[in-house]
């Protein structure tokens, strides 16, 4: 396999790695404290919307829903943690893969953040930072700690495939 192919494929464990932790982690809320995680076909509907140029809404559970809508929040979901990982690895250089720092990483995952408060909690209705949901401040701990799980999954797979080689 050629250096770049390697490097792809590399970006790409890390990023479903990251993302299947999170889903873990949202899995162990759920059953053990009853904590909802974000409806992924909710999500998929979102996106579905956005074909025929509609990217806001006021609430997306009341818009009409899209035919596959689950399965397209799945699958741009673990495909949002791919673009993460090649983020990642465009900023910190291909090295990160070789040699993942922790607290660079997770600080990292810590930051993708900002994607769900600015761009698709507004645009599916929760309005800035969860700021129209009953209790923001919640809501926006629970997406802190997911996205650290997250960068946390960052480093855990960039480290396991680190020490295949």
């Amino acid at each position: 396999m050629n250096t770049e192919s390697e490097l792809i494929l590399k970006i790409t464990i890390t990023g479903l790695g990251a993302t299947l932790l999170m889903d873990l982690w949202a899995l162990l809320l759920k059953r053990f404290f009853n904590i909802q995680s974000l409806n992924w076909a909710m999500a998929g509907r979102w996106i579905g919307h956005m074909q025929s140029g509609r990217f806001k809404h006021v609430s997306i559970a009341k818009a009409t829903a899209i035919r596959g809508e689950l399965q397209i929040g799945w699958l741009a979901h673990y495909a949002t943690g791919v673009f993460f990982a090649a983020l990642l690895t465009a900023i910190a250089g291909p090295e990160w893969l070789a040699q993942p720092a922790a607290l660079t990483t997770i600080l990292f995952g810590i930051a993708t953040v900002v994607f769900p408060f600015f761009i698709m909690q507004p645009g599916m209705g929760a309005g800035l930072a969860a700021s129209k949901t009953p209790n923001p401040k919640q809501a926006r701990l629970r997406s802190l700690m997911t996205h650290t799980v997250f960068g946390m999954g960052l480093y855990g797979t960039a480290l396991g495939l680190s020490l295949l080689h």
